[in-house]
């Protein structure tokens, strides 16, 4: 089994990022000062989210599979380290929720 560096961490971080810019910048120069202003921050909101994910998936990794890895020695409590990787993950599947809402277009006209 191969232990993931942080190295590799990182590579996996800009990748995510990177594709997100990607795919989030090709629809977002057509519209109204509102559509372009509601896309610019659903972006933000997914860079924010894939950031968080990567940091609570990156703090389990380093404290639960290779706990040796930890600079200085800090020990924590390992309920400490899943509270804080939950509210990681929770805060990060938000800001994910909220992006895809406002990365949609906008209706014009309603049913009800």
């Amino acid at each position: 089994m191969r232990v993931v560096d942080l190295t590799d961490w990182l590579v996996i971080l800009g990748i995510a990022l990177t594709a997100i810019l990607f795919f989030c910048k090709r629809g977002g120069r057509k519209g109204s000062l509102t559509d372009r202003a509601r896309h610019l921050h659903g972006t933000r909101l997914l860079l924010q989210g894939a950031f968080a994910l990567w940091a609570a998936l990156l703090m389990l990794d380093r404290s639960f599979v290779l706990p040796l890895s930890v600079p200085f020695g800090i020990a924590m409590n390992p309920h400490t380290i899943l509270a804080t990787a939950l509210a990681l993950g929770g805060v990060g599947a938000i800001w994910s929720f909220r992006a895809s809402r406002l990365l949609k277009p906008r209706r014009l006209f309603s049913t009800c």
